[in-house]
């Protein structure tokens, strides 16, 4: 009789990954995002373009590590990153469409301390080598959890991204604010 063996598989995890991605000196890629609605778009490289800013990115809009940590940490630190750290915009940007990018910085009381970009096809997220495939946890490829700060000229200046992808170290308001 024949027996067969069968041998695990490794499961899929947000931890894997073997890219290099955008590094400090590197220009910010020029990609059309969308803000408010697939209508109003905006082109990265011009956003980023003469101001001091901070970016970061998130898996998912209303995932539960963006909406109880990452997002509100900036938005409550906005006005500090502002005054003491002469930050002139801060953004987010995750792999969803501009309504769910809407609906969720008005479920966060977002205002105008936080610009959300809707990077809905994960194009952004691939220029910057910072997507991920979480096809087994969120359905298609999600941006890395990462904030850069960009300088005047569209430059990342200071690089955080998230050992593991998605996890709430690196990447927080605090840590960016201890390294500016």
């Amino acid at each position: 009789m024949f027996r067969q063996i069968l041998t695990p598989v490794p499961r899929r995890s947000f931890s894997q990954t073997s890219r290099v991605c955008i590094a400090e000196g590197d220009k910010i890629p020029n990609v059309q995002v969308q803000l408010k609605s697939p209508a109003e778009t905006v082109n990265t490289a011009e956003f980023f373009k003469g101001k001091k800013s901070i970016l970061f990115g998130v898996p998912g809009a209303f995932t539960p590590g963006c909406s109880k940590s990452h997002l509100p940490g900036y938005i409550k630190n906005a006005q500090r990153l502002k005054d003491e750290k002469g930050i002139e915009q801060i953004a987010c940007v995750a792999v969803n469409d501009a309504f769910v990018m809407n609906a969720w910085g008005q479920d966060q009381n977002v205002g105008n301390k936080v610009t959300l970009l809707a990077d809905p096809k994960g194009e952004f997220a691939k220029a910057l080598e910072l997507d991920f495939d979480a096809s087994g946890a969120l359905g298609n490829h999600r941006c890395k959890r990462f904030a850069a700060v960009i300088n005047q000229d569209g430059k990342v200046e200071k690089l955080f991204v998230e050992p593991d992808n998605t996890g709430l170290n690196v990447s927080l308001v605090e840590n960016v604010i201890k390294h500016l």
